[in-house]
């Protein structure tokens, strides 16, 4: 299905983003799964070609366009061209945004120029070793001592935890309250703070996940994003983008491997013709096409209400639930289609499988977007009795 909300500017700028994933991305995705992470040196021509958080300010080197639709185009054609452990999209739509709408003037002044230029690579740090993502059960500390905070805890599964150079870390401030939670702008060789095991993951092979590791970091003052206290309410205005930004990929992956087997299977033969010819083929492709293109104006629906300050939680972590389940059934049934050649690492479906297994885990597992869809219907049981 033609796809309505693009104009001629974004179709331009979608051949350009793809240019630039095939030269300089593409290339090298076997040797940055083996090496576990990808060139530091790829931020920075991504920040050169103006792909790094084009909704910046101009006076920091972005170009200023807050159009969504921009953001979704790079993130459609890394996961399509690219490589998708080059974790643009969390520089860029997850972490970026924390610094360009919470921090005050002279933190946007110390770090949007080099977020922009690729020079500082950005990560979040919000899940723990024993509490996972419940905030609520945070451990890791931070005190007040006069003109600085001293950090204490540790983090896991941080998503660019060794390429990281400025790290945005949640940290309980107030012991009393469940949500007493504030943030922290961490930098690359701030005393106290280290780095553990690069994470070995089922998938994402290229991306590096890592353990950090805070003992008495000495946080200064002008490093307190936003209030302090006020966390756990930025996290939760974030979630929405994080959630859709998450759709936005598993849609373009989904539809990628649609494209691989939709091929191989016009070029496979058994029995004397393409396995395509055969009905249960045609049916299954079909049932997907059908999927696929239902997902993909439903998430386009949600970047055009994300860009008029509508997106709401329930839309958002309904596009997460549906795209990410929509994912894995398209995964598991192209690998199929491919036969044993499936099975094997050197076809890109059988990569594209394993990455997609963390889909319906991470920005929220299925189940919590179901309960929270839920609870947008009214049936919070809390509020019932």
């Amino acid at each position: 299905m033609r796809r309505m909300i693009f104009e001629s500017e974004h179709e331009q700028f979608r051949d350009s983003v793809r240019r630039f994933m095939q030269a300089e991305v593409a290339p090298h995705t076997d040797r940055w799964r083996e090496a576990g992470m990808v060139d530091r040196e790829t931020y920075l021509k991504a920040g050169a070609q103006g792909l790094l958080c084009v909704d910046a300010e101009e006076r920091f080197g972005g170009a200023g366009i807050s159009d969504f639709r921009f953001n979704q185009i790079i993130i459609e054609e890394n996961m399509r061209h690219g490589d998708i452990g080059f974790y643009i999209n969390l520089h860029n739509d997850l972490v970026a945004p924390y610094i360009s709408k919470l921090g005050n003037e002279e933190q946007k002044a110390r770090f949007m120029p080099g977020i922009v230029s690729g020079e500082t690579i950005l990560a979040v740090a919000m899940t723990e070793p024993s509490t996972g993502s419940d905030l609520a059960g945070m451990k890791t500390r931070a005190v007040k001592k006069g003109d600085h905070w001293v950090l204490n805890g540790a983090k896991t599964y941080i998503s660019n935890g060794i390429l990281g150079d400025l790290i945005v870390v949640a940290a309980r401030t107030d012991p009393d309250r469940s949500h007493g939670i504030s943030l922290f702008l961490i930098e690359r060789g701030m005393e106290g703070f280290e780095r553990g095991r690069k994470l070995e993951k089922m998938g994402l092979k290229s991306q590096d996940t890592a353990e950090l590791f805070f003992n008495d970091v000495k946080v200064p003052e002008a490093n307190l994003l936003g209030e302090a206290g006020q966390g756990f309410k930025y996290l939760a205005r974030m979630l929405a983008q994080e959630r859709l930004v998450a759709a936005i990929g598993f849609t373009a992956t989904a539809q990628t491997a649609f494209d691989l087997t939709l091929e191989y299977v016009k070029e496979r033969r058994a029995f004397g013709k393409p396995i395509g010819a055969f009905q249960n083929t045609r049916f299954k492709m079909a049932q997907m096409r059908a999927e696929l293109d239902m997902a993909q104006t439903y998430v386009d629906q949600c970047v055009l209400l994300l860009n008029a300050g509508e997106l709401s939680a329930e839309d958002a972590s309904a596009a997460k639930l549906l795209s990410s389940e929509l994912e894995a059934r398209v995964m598991d049934q192209c690998v199929q289609f491919h036969g044993g050649a499936g099975y094997m690492e050197e076809y890109r479906i059988s990569r594209m499988y394993t990455d997609a297994r963390i889909s319906r885990i991470f920005a929220g597992t299925s189940e919590i977007m179901l309960e929270i869809i839920g609870r947008g219907l009214g049936l919070d049981e809390r509020k019932m009795n």
